[in-house]
């Protein structure tokens, strides 16, 4: 059995919408994970739906439980703090590691590490103490 019957219509109504954008989201980064053709182009687009995503449902979900149970329940703050830290360090390690991957391959697209760095190839370095 469950008791969402006593919830009241405007917290229906809330959550319902948050569920509703935060599947949205997710559904438009499921869907830019397929179309995107380079990998450093799809690496972006999980990180948004799916913090940004669940973030919508956790939205519900608080609303939800705090209405129903008439106290804040805040254990999915945690849970949203979690994704929002973990999620885009993890994709910019996988984008590092696939960077590294491409470089150490010989990859033509990627450009070699002399050219991100900005300084001419010239220039001293600067490790050399000189």
């Amino acid at each position: 059995m469950t008791h969402l019957a006593e919830l009241p219509a405007w917290a229906q109504l809330l959550a319902s919408f948050f569920i509703l954008v935060g599947a949205f989201v997710t559904l438009i980064g499921a869907v830019g994970l397929l179309t995107l053709r380079s990998f450093y182009d799809r690496i972006h687009v999980p990180t948004l739906g799916s913090t940004w995503g669940a973030g919508g449902i956790l939205l519900a979900s608080i609303i939800i439980f705090s209405v129903l149970q008439s106290r804040a329940v805040l254990h999915e703050v945690l849970i949203a703090i979690f994704l929002t830290v973990t999620m885009p360090v993890v994709l910019m390690l996988l984008g590092r590691a696939a960077l590294y991957r491409d470089r150490t391959e010989g990859v033509e697209t990627v450009p070699p590490m002399e050219a991100v760095s900005g300084l001419p190839e010239d220039a001293p370095d600067e490790t050399d103490g000189k």
